[in-house]
């Protein structure tokens, strides 16, 4: 059975499965005048917009550990066995400035405060799933491969890594990941 939501209606299509002798149905929608048998299920659908606001559904993770959000936005969040983490910086967390103005060192310290976020959610570098590098320059590629490699044990997660235009404060990099729970 298919689903579709659009704003806060849900509609249920129901899946169309070939008969040939059972209830036919021709249409001139069906290309060749198919026959089909319409097959119903009383399955409950739940617009996903309809739940994403549910606190039960997602938790806000928060640890003085690692840098504070810079905006509207929780360090990390919980939901449904994954935790969700936000771009993090090499930002020292308490002076909220960066560690140093090189790659390595904030990538040093970016991963470390990933680190904390990560434990203060349940969940580890090992249990990251998927990660996202945004660097501003991708030169630097092969320094952070370096210092990545030793934060996340074999098998690596999946990762894509972009040169961006710039990121917030004028990092030079900046991490995003998924981890399951």
């Amino acid at each position: 059975m298919a689903s579709w939501c659009a704003a806060s209606t849900s509609f249920q299509i129901p899946a169309v499965v070939r008969a040939p002798n059972i209830n036919r149905v021709s249409s001139s929608l069906f290309s060749g005048g198919a026959s089909f048998k319409w097959k119903q299920r009383s399955l409950p659908f739940t617009c996903l917009s309809t739940i994403s606001s549910d606190t039960r559904i997602k938790e806000a993770v928060q640890t003085e550990k690692a840098p504070a959000a810079l905006g509207p936005y929780s360090q990390a969040i919980k939901s449904n066995n994954l935790l969700f983490v936000s771009g993090v910086l090499g930002l020292v967390p308490e002076t909220g400035k960066f560690i140093s103005d090189n790659v390595e060192d904030q990538t040093e310290q970016l991963l470390k405060n990933m680190g904390e976020i990560l434990k203060g959610g349940g969940a580890s570098y090992s249990s990251v799933v998927k990660t996202t590098i945004m660097l501003a320059d991708l030169k630097d590629f092969k320094k952070v491969n370096e210092i990545y490699a030793k934060y996340f044990p074999s098998p690596a997660p999946a990762r894509s890594t972009y040169q961006v235009a710039a990121l917030p404060l004028d990092a030079k990099i900046e991490i995003e990941c998924i981890a399951a729970l």
